[in-house]
C-alpha cells in the first residue's frame, strides 16, 4: 500500500487539466503512441468540441521513480464546471492529494479557490502546479505571489508545468510519489468502499468507479449498497488503464470499478457506501447526499410524431446520467413533452446537445425555471416549477425562492460594472476584498431565477471574459413573484408563461412581446401579442396586417364608391380573425429566452 498514490487534478475551466492529463498518461507509457489523442479522457464530442469535461474519468499509472521503485498512481478526474461540484467533493473524499493547477496568464480564479477549499475540507495534501509557462503573456512572479496570498500555499513548492509542450511532467511525477502520503486502511477489516462515480456499458451493465477504504473485494462477493440496501452478486473488479483491466481482487487503498449485474446507473448513487451484505462495516461514510436539481425547463419535439423518439432518448441518457429528472408534460401550444430538471443550465444544454446530435431530434425548451415555495392561506406549503402549477395569487399568503451566495473574483477595474448587474439582479453585496493589488473577490446573496436566466453570459460581457463566477445555493427567502402569461390573438400560449419578481414583470413581458413581433410571420389581419398578469394587461405589441388596396381602381368618381369596398374588406378581415390561427415558428420560442439587451 506504501507505493499507492491517489490524487485529485482541481483547477478554473480552462486552465489545462485535460492536457496535464494527458502527458502524465503518455509518460507512464499505458497507452502506445498509435491508439493516443489529444483530451483522451474526454469522451463525449461536445467535451472535446466546449474543452471542458463533463463527466470524470479515473485511470491507474504504473510509474518507476528515480529510486527505482515502481508505484501505482490513481488519478482520478474532476469535470470542472460549478454545476457538478457534487461529483467533485466525492472524487476528493476518494484521494489522499490533489494537484491545484493554476494558469500562468490567467492566475487564480473563482473556482480555483472553491475547489481549494473543498480539497481543504477533506484534508488534503496540495501541490500546486503553474501550467502554461510557455505562453507570451504568462506571469510566473505574479502567480506565485497570487498562491502565497489568496491561497495560503507556499509558491516555492509549486511546480512550472507546461502540459501542451511536456515541460516539468517528470518533475511533477516526483513530486506526486514523494509529496503525496499513500492511503491507510486495512485490509483484513470489514469492506467499506465509497463509489464516487459509476457509467453504463451497453452490454455489461452498470460499471460502479469504487475507492476501497478498508477489506477488500472481489468476484463472487455479495455486496450491499447502504443507501438502498440492494445486494447484487460481484461479477467482475479491476482497474481502469483506459479500458478496464480486470483483476483478482481490489483492496485497501486501491481505486477501481465492480461490475455486478446492476440494470440502471440511478440504483448506484454517487457517494454511497458499499459493504458485504453478510459482513456489513459499522458506518457509512460521510458526506453523502442526492443530488437534487436546481433549475427546470420542460422539453418538447418540434415534430409531434417524434415524441416516442424523445421518450426513449430521455430514457438512454438517464442510464449514463443519474442526476437527471424528468416526468411528462403537455402544454396546449406544443403538445406532449417532458418536465426536466438540471443541476444548472450547463447541465440543461449538455442535455439538450446530446438529444439532437444522438438521437437526431428538434427540441424546443421553454424558459428556465427555478423550485419555489409557495405557501397557501390555508397553511399548506407546495413547491412548484412550472408555471403552469402556479396557483391563483388570491389563494397564496406568500412565496419563497431560492438565494444563492456567489462569489465573483474580477479585475478591479470592473469593479463598478458587476456591482451594476448584480444590482440590477436584485443582488445584496455581503464583501468585497482585495486578493493583490487589482484583483478583487465580491461576495453576492443573488436570486437562482435571476441568475439562470442570463446571468453568466452578461458577467462574461461587462468583464470582458475577465470574471469568473462560483456559487452555493444557501436558503429560501420571501419573494414578491408573478406569473406573466403571453397572449396571442387573446389566446394564452403556456409554453411561454414565465414565473418573475414582480418588479420585473413588465420588463420581462415586453421583451418577450418585442421578440414575438419580430419572429411571428404577418397575417392578412392584425395579430396583438399582449403581457399579462392575470387579467391586468402590461404590455402589447401590435402585428401589422397585410393590407391590399381595394380602392386601386375606383378613380375619380363618388367617395361612397371607395367607401363601400372598404367597408366591404372591414368584415371580411372580421371573419377572418375570427376562424384563423396563428401559427408560432420554433425560433420564436427561443427568441424568447435569449436577452440582447436585458
Amino acid at each position: 500500500m506504501k507505493n499507492i498514490r491517489n490524487f485529485s487534478i482541481i483547477a478554473h475551466i480552462d486552465h489545462g487539466k485535460s492536457t496535464l492529463s494527458d502527458r502524465l498518461i503518455q509518460s507512464t507509457d499505458i497507452v502506445s503512441a498509435r491508439d493516443f489523442k489529444d483530451q483522451i479522457l474526454d469522451n463525449m464530442d461536445i467535451e472535446r468540441e466546449r474543452g471542458i469535461t463533463i463527466k470524470s474519468q479515473t485511470v491507474c499509472l504504473p510509474y518507476t521513480a528515480k529510486n527505482g521503485e515502481t508505484y501505482t498512481l490513481n488519478l482520478i478526474d474532476t469535470p470542472g464546471h460549478v454545476d457538478f461540484s457534487y461529483e467533485v467533493s466525492r472524487a476528493l473524499a476518494s484521494c489522499e492529494g490533489a494537484l491545484i493547477l493554476i494558469d500562468a496568464s490567467q492566475g487564480v480564479e473563482a473556482q480555483t479557490l472553491a475547489n481549494l477549499y473543498l480539497a481543504m475540507e477533506h484534508n488534503l495534501e496540495i501541490i500546486p502546479v503553474i501550467n502554461k509557462i510557455d505562453l507570451p503573456s504568462a506571469d510566473i512572479e505574479r502567480v506565485k505571489d497570487q498562491i502565497d496570498e489568496d491561497l495560503g500555499l507556499d509558491s516555492e513548492n509549486a511546480i512550472l508545468t507546461s502540459a501542451k509542450d511536456g515541460i516539468g511532467i517528470d518533475d511533477l511525477l516526483e513530486n506526486i510519489v514523494a509529496k503525496l502520503p499513500p492511503p491507510t486502511g486495512e485490509t483484513e477489516a470489514r469492506l467499506k468502499a465509497l463509489i464516487f462515480d459509476s457509467h453504463y456499458d451497453s452490454f455489461r451493465g452498470t460499471i460502479v468507479h469504487i475507492r476501497v477504504f478498508q477489506g477488500e473485494i472481489k468476484p463472487g462477493d455479495t455486496i450491499k449498497f447502504m443507501f438502498n440496501n440492494a445486494a447484487y452478486k460481484v461479477e467482475e473488479v479491476g482497474v481502469f488503464q483506459i479500458v478496464r483491466v480486470p483483476q483478482k481482487k481490489i483492496s485497501a487503498g486501491q481505486v477501481g470499478y465492480i461490475i455486478a449485474g446492476i440494470k440502471t446507473v440511478s440504483d448506484t448513487r454517487c457517494g454511497d457506501t458499499i459493504t458485504h451484505k453478510n459482513m456489513p462495516c459499522d458506518e457509512a461514510m460521510p458526506g453523502y447526499k442526492e443530488s437534487k436539481p436546481v433549475v427546470f425547463s420542460s422539453v418538447y419535439p418540434v415534430a409531434s410524431d417524434e415524441y416516442e423518439d424523445l421518450a426513449v432518448g430521455l430514457e438512454k441518457l438517464k442510464l449514463n446520467d443519474a442526476s437527471l429528472v424528468y416526468e411528462k408534460d403537455n402544454s396546449v401550444a406544443l403538445g406532449f413533452g417532458f418536465r426536466c430538471g438540471f443541476l444548472g443550465l450547463l447541465h440543461l444544454e449538455v442535455v439538450q446537445e446530446r438529444l439532437e446530435r444522438e438521437y437526431d431530434l428538434s427540441l424546443i425548451l421553454t424558459a428556465p425555471s427555478v423550485q419555489y415555495e409557495i405557501y397557501r392561506t390555508d397553511g399548506t406549503m407546495e413547491i412548484i416549477d412550472n408555471p403552469s402549477l402556479y396557483p391563483d395569487p388570491m389563494l397564496i399568503e406568500s412565496t419563497k425562492e431560492p438565494f444563492i451566495r456567489a462569489a465573483i473574483i474580477v479585475p478591479d477595474r470592473y469593479m463598478g460594472a458587476v456591482m451594476k448587474l448584480c444590482m440590477d439582479r436584485r443582488g445584496i453585496s455581503k464583501n468585497y476584498q482585495y486578493l493583490t493589488n487589482d484583483r478583487l473577490e465580491m461576495i453576492f446573496e443573488l436570486p437562482l431565477g435571476e441568475v439562470v436566466f442570463d446571468f453568466y453570459d452578461k458577467l462574461k460581457s461587462v468583464t470582458q471574459g475577465y470574471g469568473s463566477f462560483d456559487y452555493d445555493i444557501i436558503d429560501y427567502r420571501e419573494t414578491d413573484l408573478a406569473k406573466v402569461d403571453i397572449l396571442i390573438n387573446g389566446d394564452k400560449v403556456d409554453a411561454l408563461s414565465q414565473l418573475v419578481h414582480s418588479d420585473r414583470a413588465v420588463e420581462r413581458a415586453r421583451h418577450a412581446c418585442d421578440k414575438l413581433k419580430e419572429e411571428i410571420p404577418r397575417q392578412m389581419y392584425k395579430i396583438a401579442i399582449q403581457g399579462a398578469i392575470g387579467a391586468k394587461i402590461i404590455s402589447r405589441t401590435t402585428i401589422n396586417a397585410f393590407r391590399k388596396d381595394v380602392t386601386a381602381k375606383c378613380y375619380g368618381g363618388d367617395i361612397s364608391r371607395k367607401r363601400k369596398l372598404l367597408e366591404k374588406q372591414k368584415k371580411g378581415k372580421k371573419r377572418m380573425k375570427m376562424v384563423g390561427q396563428v401559427m408560432i415558428p420554433q425560433s420564436a420560442f427561443l427568441s424568447v429566452l435569449k436577452t440582447d439587451s436585458d
